[in-house]
């Protein structure tokens, strides 16, 4: 069985990390909208266009999320992190389905957002983000010490 290449692999990483960040970027926009209504406490003013072009938003990005969970899950981890690329597989995973909790808080139709599902999607991307985070800095601590 052929050894993973950790070159190879970091560079995975590496390029997942700052796709993600790219994704994320490009939604924020549309997440300040929301957010702000909910902390103004002016969601009715948001129109039934608004509300479905962010819904379209989020999920056009969670699609491209999804597809950076698949690489994780199916790239060769150098065996001294296999342990740690699981938890990040696992909060990589985690943030994929607050992203999708995100969306269903959103009745587009109706013009309707449900703040509290909103709110706890987001918690729920936040602590995933850490975990992300803790993750890709042991990676590289376990990789560059070798």
């Amino acid at each position: 069985m052929k050894k993973p290449n950790v070159g190879q692999y970091l560079q995975v990483i590496n390029a997942v990390v700052t796709e993600s960040e790219n994704v994320g970027e490009k939604m924020n926009p549309s997440y300040e909208i929301v957010r702000n209504a909910i902390d103004e406490e002016n969601l009715s003013d948001l129109t039934v266009e608004q509300l479905t072009d962010i819904k379209s938003h989020f999920s056009e990005g969670t699609e491209e999320y999804r597809v950076m969970e698949n690489t994780l899950s199916h790239l060769k981890a150098p065996v001294r992190v296999l342990g740690i690329h699981k938890k990040l597989e696992k909060a990589f995973k985690e943030y994929v389905e607050g992203c999708q909790e995100m969306i269903d808080s959103i009745d587009a139709e109706n013009a309707k957002v449900d703040s509290e599902a909103f709110d706890l999607s987001e918690a729920k991307q936040d602590a995933a983000t850490d975990g992300i985070s803790f993750c890709i800095q042991r990676i590289t601590q376990i990789i560059m010490n070798k």
